[in-house]
């Protein structure tokens, strides 16, 4: 689905970025997508090739469920296809009747940050791993100049597609980690980076790979898995968390803060920490594998191996 890009590439020339960075962005998103190596990939193309076209549409990117409705479409011929695109782990959505209860109820997480976060109007916006733009959709209520999404998972991806069909949103996601940026970019007001890095072996350098995305004085909207303590305190887990295998650093909010002064931003601060619970990730008809509730131990007290509850904060921190 290379010809979906094409109205983006010519949005980007717009904006300031090179445009050997822009060739390097088309190659490895064309390399990625001629060549996929997700063996259901076919299956999920095929999802999104049967959802039907649609003339006269209503949007509502300011509910909790991003919404579409129209009175041309019986939500039978939309629920299939997207049932193949199972499973959906961040929503929810309402595509013309046919509501996706996803895992998480990612309103939550939006609605504790919205009031903080900067206003994004006609402003450049990155979210890294971004997965089916469920934060993005959100995002385009404020009309940012520019949009993009990163994510190497092409289910993702193609949901994020199946939505954007009606939504029409401008914004776009490229099936890419952040590691594959080209270097040096520069070019973003506002970088989200929300439930990346404690998947980051090296969480120094994914702070630095933000950074190096950044205009000076840029925003970087940073939110993550942390732990309880002070400026020394840091939990490595010696095998999974909550039955996740690629956990590795769970910082407190004071040490965090640290390595995002030490690394090249200023005025931090933290805008929430918030446990998370069996209400906001759990277990749905649209994501049918064990979640949050199985990860926890019998009296949700602590996670499955005895480490502390899941807590996240998220931080805003200023590029110098």
């Amino acid at each position: 689905m290379i010809e979906n890009y094409l109205p983006f590439w010519d949005k980007l020339k717009g904006i300031n970025i090179d445009q050997d960075k822009i060739d390097q962005l088309i190659k490895s998103t064309e390399d990625k997508l001629i060549n996929p190596i997700q063996g259901d990939y076919p299956k999920w193309l095929n999802a999104y090739n049967n959802l039907p076209s649609i003339d006269t549409i209503n949007v509502d990117l300011d509910n909790n469920a991003i919404t579409c409705s129209s009175g041309e479409v019986d939500s039978g011929d939309l629920c299939q296809p997207l049932q193949q695109l199972i499973p959906w782990r961040k929503g929810p959505f309402n595509i013309f009747d046919c509501e996706i209860d996803s895992e998480w109820q990612s309103f939550m997480k939006w609605n504790r940050i919205e009031e903080f976060i900067p206003q994004l109007k006609n402003k450049v916006v990155l979210d890294v791993g971004c997965g089916n733009g469920y934060y993005m959709f959100r995002m385009m209520k404020q009309k940012p100049h520019l949009l993009m999404g990163i994510d190497p998972g092409l289910l993702q991806i193609i949901q994020f597609w199946s939505v954007e069909k009606y939504i029409n949103s401008g914004a776009c996601v490229l099936p890419l980690p952040l590691e594959n940026m080209p270097k040096s970019l520069k070019c973003f007001d506002i970088v989200f980076s929300m439930g990346v890095l404690y998947h980051r072996k090296s969480p120094i350098h994914h702070i630095l790979e933000l950074l190096d995305t950044l205009k000076s004085g840029g925003i970087l909207v940073l939110e993550t898995l942390i732990i309880d303590g002070d400026e020394t305190t840091c939990l490595l887990p010696t095998g999974r968390y909550a039955q996740m295998r690629n956990v590795w650093f769970l910082p407190s909010v004071a040490m965090l803060t640290i390595m995002l002064q030490r690394n090249g931003f200023k005025n931090i601060q933290c805008i929430d920490v918030s446990t998370t619970t069996i209400i906001e990730q759990r277990t749905t008809d649209w994501m049918k594998f064990h979640s949050l509730e199985q990860f926890l131990n019998e009296n949700q007290t602590k996670t499955i191996e005895g480490y502390p509850l899941p807590k996240r904060a998220t931080l805003l921190a200023e590029k110098k």
